[in-house]
């Protein structure tokens, strides 16, 4: 039996027997911190599902002191914001051998956890964003639509947020408790969400734990039948049967073998090896039948070469992580599907395959420099934005206006930071600690703001009952004179207290109002009583106003002015109306005024028959003489304005040497002078109208 017809050398190794050592080396590195990472997640759920406990009442107070340190810890354990699984911009350099090493490692991964993949494939959300309903039904739709295993980092930070939320509101309530004067002890708190959520996160600590020990249990049983195929293996070589029979018995076996399932991550170097030992030891074996060994030589080589063939096609693809996952199954194909091939093809296949997986990877690595660029792009965008929101958080705001304006800036601002892109995995998660901790920083400004407003409401609200009380205890009062002011003052107390409790707001302003407004109408009652003849007079004015409204000119003006008159004469004698109704005095004047302008009358004669109208309304009132000297004094004013007025005008036509009346501005000017001489009769008539009020 020849030395060139191992397995190694069909597989085109044997010249890079140094670099495979290496490789095999890198492999179980590889393959190692897998396991430990594997190791640490079984732990992890093992941990969470030993402190599963039913929570009693007695207990809920225990759990929510806790809540703050409970938080602490998991905020320390926050996992990265961008995507678990994508490959960043970290990645070595790395040499042929280290490339198909790369690969290899990848195989074994995926031969001992099958499902790995799909833990990259969970939609992620803005957890922050979500009330605790929300939170909840999140939790729910993750157990019912994704294998358990896929989930535990968005159950994390669901876990994370609902806690905060649930703390931060626990925290108002239990304040609220104590502000309405109960005891610290006897504050309890939950509500339907916290229930849920509860119960939900208890169902997935269950299952996780249940997943793990039945996965646990798989791997072991899988063990087993792989090694008992390797055993079957082994025991070819002692058969005496037909050796074709022994060969299409070897055949099975290789197919269990491929099916068997994944293993202890552990365990699978050596159950590879010791499987590659055997079934070399097998084909040195078959080397004494060479129809059996060439018809394997050319099934192998045929099927080789279709996968170098796809391999040449993935070069092309664009695509470049969907062409190295694919290349990553042709190499598992290769080495776990495929035996050797005769040998005068096995150096010319392999350094085909190699040439197509170096410049897929080589692809990769340009793709990931690019890649490398973008991110640090983006990095800076996301520290621009933190230090805005860490701006903002340092900005002191003390109205609830203003803290509302920042609230919305910064929501803005943390919608870009999520839409801004990956960073570097090395400052990922930096980058994302110092972002939760400048919104966290931002919120606790808000959070304390809001407590002080709601502690000064909670006192306005003090100060306003204590209104209430006294606008009770006074509404049935008969002493207006002296409860009167003091209902005054309580009502612009009220207006200078200040916001209370939404809640209360309503309930409280109907008490204060009612009271108020039932002492006021009892007051206003008792003075019509007293005054109805005064609401009576009011009441004809008002009729006497509309018909004056309604009144239709008979076209003689002497005939119409003195029906405006006895009008006016009529008003007059109706008398006075209460003080609060006095306006309608002015509506009426107003309405004479409106009528006399509809009369054809010469303007000068009208406006003195508006003016003796007004002297009427302005003598009528005896209560203040001194509206009669006002008008009087504005009358003197206007007279000596207008003859100012006739003075210069006069004066500017000295500036002409020769005064022709023919010249327009000269007739301008005179005419203006003889305006101003009428306007100014008109003003001394009125001013002795006025001075025989006096006489």
């Amino acid at each position: 039996m020849s030395e060139n017809d191992n397995l190694q050398e069909a597989d085109g190794k044997k010249e890079v027997e140094t670099k495979d050592t290496t490789l095999k080396e890198e492999t179980t590195t590889k393959v190692e911190n897998t396991v430990e990472a594997d190791i640490e997640n079984t732990e992890t759920a093992q941990e969470v599902t030993s402190d599963v406990k039913a929570v009693t009442d007695s207990e809920v107070q225990a759990e929510i002191e806790a809540s703050n340190t409970e938080d602490a810890e998991d905020e320390a354990k926050d996992e990265n914001l961008e995507t678990v699984g994508e490959v960043t911009s970290d990645i070595a350099e790395v040499t042929d051998s280290e490339a198909h090493a790369e690969i290899e490692a990848s195989n074994a991964e995926d031969a001992e956890d099958e499902a790995n993949a799909e833990r990259h494939e969970v939609e992620e959300k803005d957890y922050h964003a979500m009330s605790m309903q929300d939170l909840a039904t999140e939790l729910n739709r993750l157990l019912k639509h994704h294998k358990i295993q896929t989930i535990s980092k968005q159950v994390n930070q669901i876990k994370a947020e609902f806690n905060a939320k649930f703390n931060q509101l626990v925290e108002e309530k239990k304040e609220e408790f104590l502000n309405e004067g109960g005891n610290e002890i006897d504050f309890y708190y939950t509500n339907d969400s916290k229930k849920l959520f509860n119960q939900l996160y208890k169902d997935y600590k269950q299952a996780i734990n249940a997943y793990y020990k039945e996965r646990e249990q798989n791997l072991k049983q899988n063990l087993d039948n792989r090694l008992a195929i390797i055993e079957e293996i082994k025991g070819l070589l002692n058969v005496e049967e037909n050796i074709n029979t022994t060969y299409k018995h070897f055949k099975d076996l290789q197919e269990k073998w491929r099916n068997a399932g994944p293993i202890p991550r552990d365990k699978y170097n050596n159950a590879w090896n010791t499987y590659h030992h055997h079934v070399e030891r097998f084909y040195d074996f078959l080397h004494l039948n060479n129809d059996l060994r060439d018809m394997d030589f050319k099934h192998n080589y045929e099927q080789k070469l279709k996968i170098i063939e796809r391999a040449e096609e993935l070069v092309k693809d664009d695509n470049i992580n969907r062409s190295f996952r694919e290349l990553q199954v042709l190499h598992k194909l290769w080495k776990e599907e495929l035996g050797p091939v005769a040998k005068e093809h096995r150096e010319e296949i392999w350094e085909r395959f190699s040439k197509a997986t170096k410049t897929i990877h080589d692809k990769r690595q340009a793709y990931y420099a690019d890649l490398d660029k973008a991110y640090e792009k983006n990095l800076k965008k996301k520290e621009e934005i933190i230090s805005q929101i860490q701006a903002i958080a340092d900005d002191t705001a003390n109205s609830h206006g203003a803290w509302q304006k920042k609230i919305r800036e910064v929501e803005a601002l943390r919608e870009a930071f999520f839409n801004a892109g990956k960073v570097p995995l090395k400052v990922n998660e930096a980058t994302w600690a110092k972002f939760k901790d400048t919104v966290r920083t931002f919120n606790r400004g808000k959070n304390k703001f809001y407590k002080e407003l709601k502690k000064d409401q909670y006192e306005n609200l003090q100060k306003k009952r204590e209104l209430i009380k006294i606008a009770e205890e006074n509404k049935d009062s008969d002493d207006f004179a002296v409860v009167t002011p003091l209902m005054k003052k309580i009502q612009s107390d009220w207006k200078k207290i200040g916001h209370v409790p939404r809640r209360d707001s309503d309930k409280i302003w109907k008490q204060f109002k009612d009271a108020c407004n039932y002492y006021f109408d009892r007051m206003h009652a008792q003075r019509k009583a007293e005054n109805q003849h005064l609401y009576d007079a009011f009441d004809k004015k008002v009729k006497l106003l509309d018909e004056l409204k309604a009144m239709k000119f008979s076209g003689d003006n002497k005939a119409d002015v003195e029906t405006l008159k006895a009008r006016i004469a009529d008003w007059k004698a109706i008398g006075y109306v209460p003080q609060n109704k006095r306006y309608i005095d002015g509506k009426f004047y107003k309405a004479i005024d409106e009528a006399f302008d509809k009369l054809k009358m010469d303007k000068s004669k009208l406006d003195m028959v508006k003016f003796e109208s007004k002297l009427e309304n302005l003598a009528s009132n005896n209560e203040d003489t001194r509206l009669l000297d006002n008008e009087q004094n504005f009358i003197r004013k206007k007279i000596g304005e207008v003859q100012s007025e006739i003075t210069q005008l006069e004066n500017n036509l000295q500036f002409f040497s020769n005064v022709d009346e023919t010249n327009p501005l000269v007739k301008e000017v005179l005419k203006n002078i003889d305006k101003h001489k009428q306007e100014l009769e008109t003003w001394k008539a009125k001013l002795a109208k006025i001075r025989g009020m006096y006489s």
